[in-house]
């Protein structure tokens, strides 16, 4: 690839990352449903189980990581559905840019838009859960990898899902086998990350798996997209 292609690439990749966002400001209900159900979900939490925050506490790793993860997939079936229906991916493809580039636009941006907001409300929400404020870089650290590589995963889901009418479960039932590494090391170092201890090493295996999914996910998407498209 020469300079000038690469320039291009990462050009026409970011015009494609302003222009979610400003999809994003004129449709707000679409970003704020999967945090509002983050939000839901891990309040209801202490009114279903107990009241009493030893028990919240040793709980709170899987309430915080399985709520993210729905909330993540909320968001994921409007990743590339909408834009294939009115012809955006298809001008995509057409473009002469490098595919993989602008799917990774578009994936960074569901991430900035659905990832990093669960990741920054995530120790708020889990002091409700009896989790000490003191484990919010722990927390946190492990939730930016996690949904960034949860969003890395959906992407290819929801291009493999493309042609599919109503593919929200099945996006489901493709995503959530891939993402049980995730879930688990993530759960791990939030564990941690509570009781007081070191998540290092959970930290850098989700660090690894979030360095794959990066590495081989766009594309996969992109492959993924074009067999949609045909």
């Amino acid at each position: 690839m020469t300079a000038g292609t690469s320039a291009g690439s990462w050009q026409a990749a970011w015009i494609v990352l302003q222009r979610e966002w400003l999809l994003a400001v004129r449709r707000p209900a679409q970003v704020l449903q999967p945090l509002a159900f983050f939000a839901v979900v891990t309040a209801m939490f202490p009114l279903g189980y107990t009241p009493e925050l030893a028990k919240l506490r040793a709980i709170a790793p899987g309430v915080l990581w399985v709520g993210a993860l729905l909330a993540s997939l909320l968001a994921l079936e409007h990743l590339f559905r909408e834009d294939a229906s009115d012809g955006t991916l298809e001008q995509y493809v057409l473009s002469g840019q490098s595919l993989t580039w602008l799917l990774l636009a578009k994936t960074i941006a569901h991430w900035l838009l659905t990832g990093l907001p669960l990741t920054l409300m995530a120790p708020w929400l889990g002091v409700a859960l009896g989790v000490p404020l003191t484990a919010a870089t722990g927390v946190m650290g492990a939730l930016a990898l996690g949904t960034w590589t949860l969003s890395l995963l959906g992407s290819i889901g929801a291009g493999l899902t493309l042609g599919v009418r109503r593919g929200g479960v099945l996006l489901s039932l493709l995503t959530l086998p891939l993402a049980v590494p995730v879930l688990v090391f993530g759960a791990r170092a939030t564990e941690l990350a509570i009781v007081g201890d070191s998540p290092t090493g959970a930290l850098y295996l989700l660090g690894s798996l979030a360095v794959l999914g990066l590495t081989l996910a766009p594309l996969a998407a992109a492959a993924a997209v074009r067999i949609g498209l045909e």
